[in-house]
Formats: C-alpha cells, structure tokens, sequence
C-alpha cells in the first residue's frame, strides 16, 4: 500500500462513522450507507484538492447527494403519479385516443407564442405557483397573469380549431371562455 492508499484508508476510518451519522439524521439508513459511499467515493476522486479540514467538505458532499437523492425521489414521486393518472385514464379510452388527445394538445401549443407557451408550461406541467412561474419568466406577477389568461384563451381557442369542438375537445384540460378563434386573431392585430 502506498502512501496515498494509507493516507486515504485512515481518513475513511477516521470520518466514515460521522459522515453517516451525519447522512443518518437525515435519511433513511440504505439511502445514508449509499450517500457516505458515494461522499467517500468522491473524495478519492478529487483527493488531490481535499482540504485541511476534510470534514466539513465530506459533510457538505454529503448534504449536496442527500439534497439530490430529495429532487430525485420527487421525480420519482411525480413520474408515478402520472403513471397513475394514466392508469385511471386507460381504461375509460384506448391508446390511440389518448395519443390523439396528446398530439392535439401539443399541436395546439405549438401555435402559440413562446412567452404564452412558457406561461402554460410554467403554472401547469411544472406545477409553478404564480408567482415563482412569473420570477421564472422575468416579469411581474401582474403581467404574467394576464399572460397566462391569454395563453389559456388563445389554447382554447387553437383547440377548438383543431377539434371542431367547443371547449377544446381534447380532454377539456384547458378551460374555455367566451372568446373565439377570430376574437383570438383580431387580439393578434
């Protein structure tokens, strides 16, 4: 063993027991074991810029795959809730309604603008208040509302267009207001 080995062995030793303590308190034993691995395994691959005082750095590390291990169980958490909506969705039409009804949708984002395309996306596949959804935007809260009632509008209406339906037909996923497709190209003008 050289020296570096030697010298990378007693930190681990040394630090292991407190960093997963540390990873401990904060999640579940198999998920802690994984993050004070994963701390120690990146701590052998930058070992050359390890500071002094290596266990602050090691409970940061830790803290920052705890952190992202959080955002990935979320996704995880979203993706399987999606899946259940599908689910319930599934037996009620086929597969090939639901893709029309997606194609549709999207179609019809696609014909409006960025900024309102931006607005739908922000407040309803992100699940974006509206207030971080207009931070996000760059704009006041004032205007990204009505950005948003325009862009709910103008997809109502480029909906509708496309299903020949009242309502947008697809799913009526976007709530339609009194105003029509030519109402929607004279706002253009």
């Amino acid at each position: 063993m050289d020296d570096e080995d030697a010298w990378f062995t007693g930190l681990y030793t040394r630090m292991h027991p407190r960093v997963l303590a540390y990873a401990r308190r904060r999640v579940r034993y198999d998920q802690a074991v994984e993050v004070t691995d994963e701390t120690f395994l990146i701590a052998w691959r930058r070992r050359e810029d390890l500071p002094a005082a290596v266990l602050p750095w090691l409970l940061v590390t830790a803290r920052n795959l705890i952190a992202e291990q959080v955002r990935r169980g979320d996704r995880q958490d979203a993706l399987a809730l999606e899946l259940a909506r599908c689910a319930q969705v599934a037996p009620h039409q086929g597969v090939d309604a639901v893709v029309v009804e997606r194609m549709t949708v999207l179609t019809a984002l696609a014909q409006l603008g960025d900024k309102e395309r931006e607005a739908l996306i922000l407040t309803v596949w992100d699940g974006l208040p509206h207030r971080q959804a207009a931070e996000v935007a760059g704009c006041s809260s004032v205007a990204f509302a009505v950005r948003l009632h325009r862009a709910r509008r103008r997809l109502a209406a480029a909906l509708e267009e496309l299903d020949g339906r009242p309502g947008g037909g697809a799913g009526g996923s976007i709530p339609a207001d009194s105003s029509t497709a030519s109402d929607v190209a004279s706002e253009r003008s």
